[in-house]
């Protein structure tokens, strides 16, 4: 096993440290003093969901169809994985806010040549995701409104993001289009994105 494959099969242990990392930058817990138990995804759940009412009862239900082993440790908090990559989603209700974080390795190894691809593809091939350093770590990240999410582009988050960790020292690619204009030419991933939508769609 590598040392980044080490790296991130531990950052879930991060996961406590992370609950207070706020979407805000505040200090004070994410879920702003939620301390009620997660309601259990419904079995059957709704095959589409309009945009703009978007719930934390339903991301957790579409989470738990891309990994039956996703675990809440709080409301509006969950960890799960994807392609064997952690994946942390914290959500703020008060401020309308969601993040989707994947652990890469540790920023203090980045070399000045894998700081300006990161730059590269922050333009044009990471798309609606990105690459963020935060507590020494460099995370791929999704940050959005959370009511305005649409369940698919949720999906798609988790994809792209989880696709960005992947790639990284690589092609450096969220799966999607490349942006015109930018310096990256990678290989697309768009079939982790389309694997996922089928998982977290139910026809």
């Amino acid at each position: 096993m590598g040392a980044d494959q080490k790296i991130a099969r531990r950052s879930m242990v991060l996961a406590s440290s992370v609950l207070a990392f706020s979407l805000l930058g505040s200090p004070t817990p994410v879920a702003y003093g939620q301390t009620q138990t997660p309601k259990a995804p419904s079995e059957k759940p709704a095959k589409s969901i309009p945009e703009g009412t978007m719930t934390l009862e339903r991301m957790g239900e579409i989470i738990k169809l891309l990994d039956k082993n996703a675990k809440s440790p709080r409301a509006g908090i969950w960890q799960f994985k994807i392609e064997k990559s952690p994946v942390i989603i914290i959500t703020d209700v008060k401020a309308n806010r969601m993040r989707i974080m994947v652990p890469v390795r540790k920023a203090a190894k980045l070399t000045a040549k894998q700081l300006k691809r990161i730059a590269q593809a922050n333009f044009d091939t990471a798309l609606d995701a990105r690459y963020a350093i935060a507590r020494n770590l460099l995370w791929a990240v999704y940050i959005h409104p959370l009511s305005e999410l649409h369940q698919r582009q949720f999906i798609k988050g988790i994809g792209q993001t989880v696709n960005l960790a992947l790639t990284f020292g690589n092609t450096y690619n969220s799966g999607l289009l490349t942006y015109q204009g930018g310096d990256s030419r990678g290989i697309l991933r768009r079939k982790l994105i389309d694997k996922l939508l089928k998982k977290g769609i139910p026809i």
